[in-house]
């Protein structure tokens, strides 16, 4: 059962701030594949699946505990998992984010990448530090192996 949505000022609001708005829906809607054929026909608003998936990131609260107007949390874990596994999940982040790009006039595909110096530096003596201390009955194999 789809949640009901809040009127203000004659607006339609969607009850949490992470929820799909009806422009963002039209371009999710096609990449959901189509329920299984045959057997039981599904009874799951993927519309409410996708909105409890984006809240679930954006507050990192457990699965367990979504609100209880979205769908189980189960389901909505299992659809989860299965679209994270397929790469469903991604190629639906990807195709929100080239058309925002295209609304705001760039590129669909960023053309520079920014790294942070600090994290890329690495010094190959700490690992084989780290590796001494694992192998204490081995000292001298270990010494060898780093050099």
């Amino acid at each position: 059962m789809p949640r009901k949505s809040i009127y203000v000022l004659g607006k339609d609001v969607s009850a949490y701030p992470t929820d799909l708005c009806d422009a963002e829906w039209l371009i999710l809607a096609p990449l959901i594949p189509p329920a299984k054929s045959g057997g039981h026909p599904r009874t799951t608003d993927m519309r409410e699946v996708c909105n409890a998936i984006y809240y679930h990131l954006k507050t990192g609260c457990q699965w367990d505990m979504l609100p209880r107007d979205f769908p189980p949390s189960s389901t909505v874990y299992s659809y989860y998992r299965r679209w994270q596994k397929y790469g469903l999940w991604e190629q639906m982040n990807h195709t929100l984010r080239d058309q925002v790009r295209q609304k705001l006039g760039k590129a669909t595909q960023p053309t520079a990448i920014a790294a942070d110096s600090q994290s890329v530096k690495t010094t190959e003596k700490r690992g084989c530090v780290w590796f001494r201390w694992r192998q204490k009955g081995k000292r001298k194999e270990a010494a060898n192996a780093c050099r």
